[in-house]
């Protein structure tokens, strides 16, 4: 037995004294043998080489504090993050000007790992001696800075050497001083305001009036142009309009009375007749005239119209020169006036307005007036001085057809003046009322 263990005083020597012997097992612990129980591990903690051991969690905020020879579990699945990989930073913001080559920032505002500990330093048992530090709840938006959310951030600076001091200037050298518009030439749109036109360019004027002479027969041209402008610009129309047909009834007398008048011709010159009139069913005509008038438009809506008329009375006809106007006034009043110059040298005028009002699209009210003016006294014909009778009335109609339609209506007369006076001395009524009945018609 003493031999044996002389014999092994040599070899531990040479271990104790081989520096690489010493080193290799410099802070390692000897692993349990088998034989030995495995001690309790506090909850969180896994031996070393476990499937579920995270090394990389030893000494991190949150992990368990483990024995020698135990590391911190792995951590639960956490979930998803709604946030996650969305970077918030710079919502509302103007966005940064990109960095210049060779700075990498991916791993900007990212906290970087621990460096790894040397080899040989078991770090487990560090602060073995306190207590498991309560799990943290995971913070959602935890890694996204809002602190400048809905900030405006500064415009990045421009690059040097671009000088945007002039930016929406006229480059030197273009002088717009002097530059001179287009002449405003007159046209049928001449409103105050409208863009100035540019007059036809000399070339617009030259060669033959009708360049398709050119190329084609000029006799054929010539004659659908003819064509073309019966069709398009010189249309013939031909109306009579039966303005009023009627019955009339006042204090037991029954009369008649009409209005009527149309034309022929074109949108610009035509030829226009009137004729009105009244008497009584059993007597006489106590009035009647015809017009032959020559009308030409000088508006829109209104015509200029002259010629002869043509008066039967019983106290004596008469002939007269007949100028006036016609036409649709603003606000669709039909408007008629005219003077008149007779033979005899007596000069008188009359004018007439009207309005269609429409209730329904059938039933219309047509207020109407007429005012008789007359230069001197005539005391042939019953009429006074300045103005001589005023007659106004109002009826209802109904249209069947647009061109046919029945009416009813009232009608007031009054003379004034000397006419009145003329009227009282023949014993007759200086105002008149009267129902009228009657038909409008037109074709």
């Amino acid at each position: 037995m003493i031999r044996r263990s002389v014999g092994l005083i040599p070899l531990l020597l040479a271990a104790s004294a081989s520096p690489a012997f010493a080193q290799s097992h410099a802070g390692h612990v000897p692993a349990p043998s088998a034989a030995q129980p495995a001690a309790q591990l506090p909850a969180g903690c896994v031996r070393r080489g476990a499937p579920t051991a995270d090394p990389s969690r030893v000494a991190t905020p949150g992990a368990p504090v483990c024995p020698t020879g135990a590391v911190p579990e792995r951590a639960p699945a956490v979930a998803a993050d709604p946030h996650a990989g969305h970077d918030m930073s710079t919502m509302g913001q103007t966005p940064a000007p990109a960095m210049p080559a060779g700075h990498d920032m991916s791993t900007m505002g990212q906290t970087q790992p621990a460096p790894a500990m040397p080899a040989g330093h078991d770090m487990s048992t560090m602060q073995a001696d306190q207590q498991p530090a309560p799990a943290v709840q995971t913070d959602p938006h935890a890694g996204h800075d809002m602190s400048t959310m809905g900030q405006t951030q500064p415009a990045p600076a421009m690059p040097a050497g671009h000088d945007m001091s002039t930016m929406g200037q006229m480059p030197a050298g273009h002088d717009m001083s002097g530059m001179t518009m287009p002449p405003d030439v007159p046209t049928s749109a001449n409103n105050p305001g409208r863009p100035p036109e540019t007059p036809p360019p000399p070339g617009a004027t030259s060669g033959p009036a009708h360049a398709a002479d050119i190329l084609f027969d000029p006799a054929e041209m010539a004659a659908a142009r003819e064509q073309m402008r019966i069709e398009n610009g010189d249309v013939r129309t031909t109306a009579v309009v039966i303005d009023q047909l009627e019955a009339t009834f006042a204090d037991g007398e029954e009369a008649y009375a009409w209005d009527a008048q149309g034309w022929t011709g074109g949108d610009i010159n035509r030829f226009w007749w009137k004729s009105e009139g009244e008497g009584a069913f059993d007597g006489e005509v106590e009035e009647a005239e015809i017009q032959a008038l020559y009308s030409r438009a000088f508006r829109p809506f209104f015509d200029f119209q002259t010629g002869l008329r043509q008066t039967y009375r019983p106290e004596g006809d008469r002939t007269d020169l007949v100028v006036g106007i016609q036409g649709l006034a603003p606000y669709w009043f039909e408007v008629d006036g005219a003077v008149f110059l007779s033979n005899k040298g007596e000069l008188t005028a009359r004018g007439e307005a009207e309005y269609d009002q429409r209730i329904t699209n059938r039933w219309i009210v047509q207020p109407r007036a007429e005012v008789v003016l007359s230069a001197e006294d005539i005391p042939e014909l019953r009429i006074g001085s300045g103005l001589s009778s005023l007659q106004v009335g109002a009826r209802l109609r109904y249209e069947f057809r647009k061109e046919f339609a029945p009416y009813v209506g009232v009608e007031w007369t009054r003379s004034f003046g000397n006419t009145a006076d003329f009227l009282e001395a023949d014993g007759r009524s200086a105002e008149d009322t009267r129902l009228v009945v009657g038909i409008r018609a037109w074709f």
